[in-house]
């Protein structure tokens, strides 16, 4: 029977560990993290999959040490696999499974190599992402590729909801390739990493908006930062707010030197600075949700001016 030792997190972890207990891999060991108490849990837990399976588990806070080491050793693997998982593995890992170590990785690579795929290729106005499962080496997501799964992103989509498309296509790419890879014919392609770029993790505050850009770009920020994520946040007449959803009205309007949000037929629109107009379907005001009706009785009915 095939051996595998398995790093995993969230739900990309969750479906992937499944596929290889469905396929008959033997998993040996799952490694994975605490949950945070900073972080909004929304996703499943690996830990739970694998007490629930009767597979040993620890969660390490520093996976590169002398003592995880031996505890992989110890399971013998044939492969190691890094599902979602958050920290990166060295080569004293790497080098440790007698077919390779491969990770599944929220991107089509070789774009969006590093963190948060999913919302960059969201913020990029990306039209599709996907899943691929590759081949770790000591240099991330640089691997040779064994599988990839492609999955669109609708010009409203958030990245909660591409996340989920994303875990689909990871859990097809794994269950269709996994009868190849444990015979040893699966495919093994380089990666040209010309055509890719790395991109590094993003905080909170990396999501204020900035009104002087088009409709279209404040948009593709607002959806890929939206709930469970920390939302897109600004000011308006100097509270701190948040736009959780929104979407591009049709046709085009001219630059305007001073942003705006205003009601205009029982709608909330932001008149944007590179040109378009917003409607906000979902903002908040000091954490307190608001309508077209409520803005218009906090604020009045005039344009309220925007940072810009």
């Amino acid at each position: 029977m095939t051996r595998a030792v398995v790093f995993a997190y969230h739900n990309v972890g969750v479906r992937c560990l499944r596929v290889l207990l469905a396929r008959g891999v033997e998993v040996g060991l799952v490694v994975t993290h605490q949950d945070s108490p900073r972080e909004t849990i929304w996703f499943e837990s690996v830990a739970r999959v694998a007490e629930e399976q009767g597979i040993a588990l620890i969660v390490p806070d520093d996976p590169n040490t002398e003592v995880v080491r031996a505890r992989v050793a110890a399971a013998r693997p044939d492969f190691l696999f890094s599902f979602y998982y958050r920290h990166l593995l060295k080569e004293s890992l790497l080098t440790l499974p007698s077919r390779g170590a491969l990770n599944m990785h929220g991107s089509l690579l070789p774009k969006y190599r590093g963190r948060v795929p999913v919302n960059w290729a969201i913020i990029k106005g990306e039209a599709e992402t996907g899943a691929t499962l590759h081949y770790m080496t000591v240099k991330p997501d640089a691997g040779n590729i064994v599988a990839q799964r492609a999955v669109p992103i609708l010009p409203d989509d958030t990245a909660r909801e591409v996340f989920d498309k994303v875990t689909v296509a990871a859990e097809l790419a794994l269950f269709d390739v996994l009868p190849a890879l444990v015979a040893g014919t699966a495919p093994s392609i380089p990666q040209d990493l010309s055509q890719g770029g790395y991109f590094g993790g993003r905080k909170p505050e990396d999501g204020e908006i900035d009104w002087r850009q088009n409709a279209r770009a404040i948009h593709d920020l607002v959806r890929a930062v939206a709930p469970p994520y920390p939302g897109a946040t600004t000011t308006l007449a100097g509270l701190a707010t948040r736009v959780l959803r929104s979407t591009v009205l049709a046709g085009s309007a001219e630059p305007c030197l001073l942003p705006t949000l205003e009601v205009r037929d029982g709608h909330l629109l932001a008149r944007c600075g590179a040109g378009g107009l917003l409607r906000v379907l979902a903002f908040e005001v000091e954490g307190q949700p608001l309508d077209a009706a409520g803005f218009v009785r906090r604020f009045g009915s005039a344009p309220v001016p925007l940072p810009s």
